[in-house]
C-alpha cells in the first residue's frame, strides 16, 4: 500500500500517525496529571473552607459564649455552640454558585447532636487522628449508595477550657442543653483531646469534570497546533522537495527521449541540489558518449566507402 503513495502522502500519514499516537499517550498522562491537579486545587479550596471553619469556631467560643452564656439557664441558644455557628454559617455559603457542593460536617463518635454521629468510615478517619499525633490530614475518594466523593479532613482538638463547660458531665451541663439534647452524648471530652474530624467533601465526579475540561482545552489546543505544523511541514515539502523533485524528472524524461537542449538547474546546495548536479553530470557525459559514438560511425562509414 505504501509503495503505491506518493512522497507527499507518506508524510502527511506519517504525522498523522505521530499525532494519533502521541495524542494517545499523552492523553492518558495528561489526564492523570490533570486529574491530580484539579484535586489538589479543590483540596485547597477545601482546607481553606476548614480554617474558616475553625476561627469561626473560636470566634464563638471567645467573643459570643461569654456574652450569651449566663442566659443558657433559662433558654437554650445554639447560637453559642460552636458547631452550630460553622454548619450554619457554612449552609449560607454553599447559597453561591460555587460552593453549592461542598458539604461540611464535624464528625464525632460522642457527639451532642446526633447529626454529627461519624458513620464507621468516619470513626475510622477520627480513629486515625487519634492514634497518629503527628497526623494533620488525610484526602481521598470515597464510594457511597449515591456515588463516589472525594473528602479532606482535619482533626478537631478541644483546645479552649469553655468548651468543657458543655462537655465535662451532663450535671454540669445547662439544663437547658440536656432538656434539648439529652444526657447521653457529648460528654467526657478534655482539653486537647481530639473529639471529631472536621470533613469537607463534594462529589468525585466535580473533580473528574474539572479535570476533564482541561484535559479537552489542552489536547485541543496541541491538536491544533500539531495540525497547523502538519500543514506548515506539507507547505514546505511541497515547495522544497516535491516541486524539484517533479522538475527534475520532468528534465530527466526529456533527456531520456533525446531533448539535450534542456538542462538541470541547481535550485539549492541541498541533497536535491546535489541530485540536480549529479543529474546534469550525467548528462554531460551522455552528450559527450554520444558524441564519439558519432564520431565512430562516422570514421567508420567513410572508411567503407573508399575501399
Amino acid at each position: 500500500m505504501l509503495k503505491n503513495l506518493k512522497l507527499k502522502q507518506k508524510f502527511t500519514l506519517l504525522l498523522l500517525v505521530i499525532l494519533v499516537v502521541g495524542l494517545s499517550l499523552s492523553g492518558l498522562v495528561l489526564s492523570a496529571l490533570l486529574r491530580q491537579n484539579a484535586t489538589n486545587e479543590i483540596a485547597s479550596r477545601a482546607l481553606t473552607l476548614i480554617d474558616t471553619m475553625t476561627s469561626l469556631r473560636q470566634y464563638t467560643l471567645t467573643q459570643i459564649y461569654p456574652e450569651l452564656s449566663d442566659k443558657l439557664e433559662e433558654k437554650f441558644l445554639p447560637q453559642v455552640v460552636s458547631a452550630y455557628s460553622a454548619r450554619e454559617v457554612f449552609e449560607i455559603l454553599r447559597k453561591k454558585p460555587e460552593y453549592r457542593d461542598f458539604f461540611y460536617k464535624e464528625a464525632a463518635t460522642n457527639p451532642t447532636n446526633l447529626r454529627d454521629k461519624a458513620d464507621s468510615f468516619e470513626a475510622n478517619i477520627l480513629e486515625r487522628f487519634i492514634k497518629e499525633k503527628d497526623l494533620k490530614q488525610v484526602s481521598g475518594f470515597r464510594s457511597l449508595p449515591g456515588g463516589d466523593i472525594f473528602y479532606i479532613a482535619r482533626p478537631l482538638t478541644i483546645s479552649q477550657p469553655m468548651c468543657l463547660q458543655c462537655h465535662t458531665t451532663p450535671e454540669a451541663a445547662p439544663k437547658t442543653m440536656i432538656d434539648r439534647f439529652g444526657a447521653v452524648g457529648g460528654f467526657g471530652w478534655k482539653l486537647n483531646q481530639i473529639v471529631a474530624a472536621q470533613i469537607i467533601s463534594l462529589p468525585a465526579s466535580k473533580v473528574i469534570e474539572k479535570a476533564h475540561q482541561s484535559s479537552l482545552l489542552i489536547v485541543g489546543l496541541v491538536s491544533t497546533v500539531f495540525i497547523a505544523i502538519i500543514l506548515l511541514v506539507n507547505v514546505f515539502l511541497n515547495r522544497q522537495v516535491i516541486i524539484p523533485l517533479k522538475r527534475i524528472t520532468r528534465i530527466a524524461e526529456e533527456v531520456s527521449t533525446g531533448h539535450m537542449d534542456v538542462d538541470f538547474d541547481q535550485m539549492s546546495n541541498d541533497e536535491i541540489g546535489n541530485l540536480a548536479k549529479a543529474f546534469k553530470r550525467m548528462k554531460l557525459s551522455l552528450e559527450m558518449a554520444m558524441k564519439r559514438i558519432r564520431r565512430t560511425h562516422g570514421g567508420n562509414t567513410g572508411g567503407a566507402a573508399g575501399n
